[in-house]
Protein backbone atom coordinates (compact mmCIF):
# COMPACT_ATOMS: atom_id res chain seq x y z
CA UNK A 1 0.00 0.00 0.00
CA UNK A 2 0.98 3.61 -0.70
CA UNK A 3 1.19 4.69 2.93
CA UNK A 4 2.75 8.07 1.42
CA UNK A 5 0.50 9.39 -0.45
CA UNK A 6 -2.51 8.88 2.10
CA UNK A 7 -0.99 9.67 5.26
CA UNK A 8 0.72 12.69 4.40
CA UNK A 9 -0.96 16.36 4.44
CA UNK A 10 1.16 18.48 3.58
CA UNK A 11 0.36 21.89 3.06
CA UNK A 12 3.39 21.68 0.61
CA UNK A 13 1.63 22.01 -2.78
CA UNK A 14 -0.56 24.71 -1.24
CA UNK A 15 2.20 26.71 0.08
CA UNK A 16 3.80 26.00 -3.20
CA UNK A 17 0.51 27.76 -5.06
CA UNK A 18 0.32 30.48 -2.87
CA UNK A 19 4.18 31.20 -3.64
CA UNK A 20 3.64 30.73 -7.36
CA UNK A 21 0.63 33.70 -6.65
CA UNK A 22 2.47 35.90 -5.08
CA UNK A 23 5.85 35.63 -7.60
CA UNK A 24 3.20 36.43 -10.07
CA UNK A 25 1.51 39.56 -8.62
CA UNK A 26 5.20 40.91 -7.23
CA UNK A 27 5.99 40.40 -11.15
CA UNK A 28 3.18 42.32 -12.65
CA UNK A 29 4.07 44.63 -9.89
CA UNK A 30 7.85 45.32 -10.96
CA UNK A 31 6.76 45.53 -14.46
CA UNK A 32 4.16 48.40 -13.77
CA UNK A 33 7.67 50.27 -12.41
CA UNK A 34 9.62 49.73 -14.98
CA UNK A 35 7.18 50.95 -17.40
CA UNK A 36 6.55 54.21 -15.44
CA UNK A 37 10.33 54.35 -14.70
CA UNK A 38 10.99 53.74 -18.40
CA UNK A 39 8.29 56.37 -19.37
CA UNK A 40 9.79 59.27 -16.86
CA UNK A 41 13.34 58.46 -18.47
CA UNK A 42 12.37 58.73 -21.52
CA UNK A 43 10.73 61.85 -20.62
CA UNK A 44 14.44 63.06 -18.95
CA UNK A 45 16.00 61.96 -22.06
CA UNK A 46 14.55 64.35 -24.47
CA UNK A 47 15.55 67.93 -22.05
CA UNK A 48 18.92 66.07 -20.90
CA UNK A 49 19.69 66.03 -25.09
CA UNK A 50 18.70 69.72 -25.38
CA UNK A 51 21.16 70.43 -22.41
CA UNK A 52 23.81 68.13 -24.03
CA UNK A 53 23.46 69.95 -27.56
CA UNK A 54 23.28 73.39 -25.96
CA UNK A 55 26.79 72.51 -23.81
CA UNK A 56 28.13 71.58 -27.07
CA UNK A 57 27.51 74.43 -29.17
CA UNK A 58 28.81 76.80 -26.02
CA UNK A 59 31.79 74.68 -26.03
CA UNK A 60 32.14 75.11 -29.41
CA UNK A 61 32.00 79.16 -29.39
CA UNK A 62 34.24 79.01 -26.48
CA UNK A 63 36.78 77.00 -28.38
CA UNK A 64 36.39 79.85 -31.41
CA UNK A 65 36.86 82.97 -28.88
CA UNK A 66 40.03 81.25 -27.47
CA UNK A 67 41.16 80.57 -31.44
CA UNK A 68 40.61 84.09 -31.97
CA UNK A 69 42.26 85.92 -28.47
CA UNK A 70 45.76 83.03 -29.07
CA UNK A 71 45.38 85.03 -32.29
CA UNK A 72 45.41 88.53 -31.34
CA UNK A 73 47.87 87.49 -28.59
CA UNK A 74 50.32 86.38 -31.07
CA UNK A 75 49.42 89.39 -32.92
CA UNK A 76 50.23 91.89 -30.44
CA UNK A 77 53.42 90.07 -28.92
CA UNK A 78 55.03 90.12 -32.93
CA UNK A 79 53.80 93.85 -33.02
CA UNK A 80 55.69 93.87 -29.63
CA UNK A 81 58.95 92.58 -30.57
CA UNK A 82 58.52 94.65 -33.89
CA UNK A 83 58.41 97.74 -31.67
CA UNK A 84 61.15 96.54 -29.52
CA UNK A 85 63.54 95.73 -32.64
CA UNK A 86 62.70 99.53 -34.03
CA UNK A 87 63.32 101.56 -30.62
CA UNK A 88 67.29 98.85 -30.54
CA UNK A 89 68.11 100.50 -33.86
CA UNK A 90 66.74 104.10 -32.74
CA UNK A 91 69.10 103.56 -29.62
CA UNK A 92 71.89 102.22 -31.93
CA UNK A 93 71.51 105.43 -34.17
CA UNK A 94 71.68 108.37 -31.23
CA UNK A 95 74.46 106.05 -29.63
CA UNK A 96 76.53 106.31 -33.23
CA UNK A 97 75.54 110.16 -33.65
CA UNK A 98 76.76 110.80 -29.97
CA UNK A 99 80.17 108.82 -30.78
CA UNK A 100 80.51 111.07 -33.54
CA UNK A 101 79.46 114.08 -31.82
CA UNK A 102 82.56 113.36 -29.08
CA UNK A 103 85.00 112.35 -31.45
CA UNK A 104 84.25 115.87 -33.25
CA UNK A 105 84.73 117.49 -29.70
CA UNK A 106 88.09 119.25 -29.12
CA UNK A 107 89.98 117.90 -26.48
CA UNK A 108 91.92 120.29 -24.88
CA UNK A 109 95.76 120.38 -25.33
CA UNK A 110 97.84 118.96 -22.78
CA UNK A 111 100.42 121.08 -21.66
CA UNK A 112 103.82 120.85 -24.05
CA UNK A 113 101.69 119.46 -26.69
CA UNK A 114 103.14 120.35 -30.22
CA UNK A 115 100.24 122.15 -32.35
CA UNK A 116 99.04 120.85 -35.91
CA UNK A 117 98.59 124.89 -37.03
CA UNK A 118 99.99 128.22 -36.24
CA UNK A 119 98.36 129.59 -33.49
CA UNK A 120 96.34 132.41 -34.32
CA UNK A 121 95.37 135.00 -31.35
CA UNK A 122 91.73 136.71 -31.48
CA UNK A 123 90.57 140.01 -30.20
CA UNK A 124 91.19 140.56 -26.55
CA UNK A 125 93.89 137.53 -26.96
CA UNK A 126 97.89 137.51 -26.72
CA UNK A 127 99.84 134.38 -27.63
CA UNK A 128 102.86 133.78 -25.24
CA UNK A 129 106.62 134.47 -27.42
CA UNK A 130 110.28 133.71 -25.42
CA UNK A 131 110.75 135.83 -22.68
CA UNK A 132 107.54 137.25 -21.96
CA UNK A 133 106.32 137.81 -18.62
CA UNK A 134 102.64 139.04 -17.61
CA UNK A 135 104.29 142.21 -16.59
CA UNK A 136 105.99 142.64 -20.28
CA UNK A 137 102.53 141.79 -21.51
CA UNK A 138 100.81 144.40 -19.65
CA UNK A 139 103.46 147.64 -20.12
CA UNK A 140 103.19 146.36 -23.89
CA UNK A 141 99.03 146.49 -24.01
CA UNK A 142 98.85 149.45 -21.67
CA UNK A 143 97.33 147.42 -19.13
CA UNK A 144 98.36 146.91 -15.19
CA UNK A 145 99.56 143.86 -13.90
CA UNK A 146 96.72 143.24 -11.99
CA UNK A 147 94.50 143.14 -14.62
CA UNK A 148 96.12 140.61 -16.68
CA UNK A 149 96.41 138.51 -14.05
CA UNK A 150 92.41 138.69 -12.94
CA UNK A 151 91.58 138.08 -17.07
CA UNK A 152 93.43 135.01 -16.59
CA UNK A 153 93.01 133.23 -13.17
CA UNK A 154 93.60 129.79 -14.11
CA UNK A 155 97.51 130.90 -15.92
CA UNK A 156 100.55 130.50 -13.76
CA UNK A 157 102.44 133.70 -14.42
CA UNK A 158 105.91 131.70 -13.49
CA UNK A 159 105.20 128.80 -15.96
CA UNK A 160 104.33 130.79 -19.37
CA UNK A 161 104.96 128.25 -22.34
CA UNK A 162 105.27 129.79 -25.91
CA UNK A 163 102.55 129.85 -28.24
CA UNK A 164 100.42 129.68 -25.14
CA UNK A 165 97.04 131.56 -25.53
CA UNK A 166 96.03 134.74 -22.78
CA UNK A 167 93.25 136.77 -22.56
CA UNK A 168 93.85 140.19 -22.42
CA UNK A 169 91.74 143.02 -20.22
CA UNK A 170 89.41 145.30 -22.33
CA UNK A 171 90.55 148.38 -23.36
CA UNK A 172 90.06 151.50 -21.45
Amino acid sequence: MDTISRENNSYLPVAAVIIGVLALVLSGVALAKISSAKKEISAQVEPLGLRIDEAVAQAGNATAAADRASGSINKLAGDTQAAFTQVATELGNIRGEITKVQEAKVAPKAPGAKSTGPVVAGPDEYIIKSGDTFAKIARAQGASLADVQAVNPGVDAGKLKVGQKIKLPAKK
